[in-house]
């Protein structure tokens, strides 16, 4: 269930597809509503549901300022699109007969942040996993270390670039 490194609208990007056993609906509402983005998702979100929705997203484990984003597209239940700073991420899910298709796409800044936020949305998509099938989760920004860095390992092994900063020196 690893992540693919690829080039979007000319951008670097990092893509992932999971298939959750839950409707539609349910995971809509784990990926867009902010007490359930909270099991998952690596800060806070504070969001305006609605096209041109102003966003904020707070990091607690890390001395970071808080970050602006707004919502790019949104399609109920289906695709769920947002500026994360000057980043680009799309949700988007399709109905399946046992449950639901989730593609879920980072388009990052440099392709040197690849294997790092691969490996950090790696995690995250299975923290949700875990919350979806009932699992309270890890309390968000707290990303076990030797797990992250594992999967770092392994994006770095299949090629995906990297050499980007890791926040808090990690």
């Amino acid at each position: 269930m690893y992540g693919t490194y690829e080039t979007i609208d000319g951008r670097p990007a990092v893509r992932f597809e999971r298939r959750y056993p839950h409707p539609v609906e349910r995971v809509w509402r784990a990926v867009t509503e902010p007490a359930e983005l909270e099991h998952w998702f690596p800060t806070s979100v504070e969001v305006d549901l609605r096209p041109d929705g102003p966003m904020t997203f707070t990091f607690r484990e890390h001395e970071m300022p808080p970050m602006q984003g707004r919502v790019t597209e949104l399609e109920p239940p289906r695709r769920f699109c947002f500026l994360w700073g000057d980043e680009e991420l799309r949700l988007e899910l399709d109905p399946e007969p046992d449950g639901c298709r989730l593609r879920f796409t980072h388009l990052i800044s440099t392709r040197e942040q690849a294997a790092r936020d691969a490996a950090g949305w790696h995690v995250c998509l299975d923290r949700l996993a875990q919350r979806l099938a009932g699992g309270a989760g890890d309390a968000p920004g707290s990303e076990p270390t030797g797990e992250w860095e594992e999967h770092y390992e392994a994006y770095q092994r299949r090629g995906v670039p990297a050499g980007a900063p890791v926040p808090g020196g990690g």
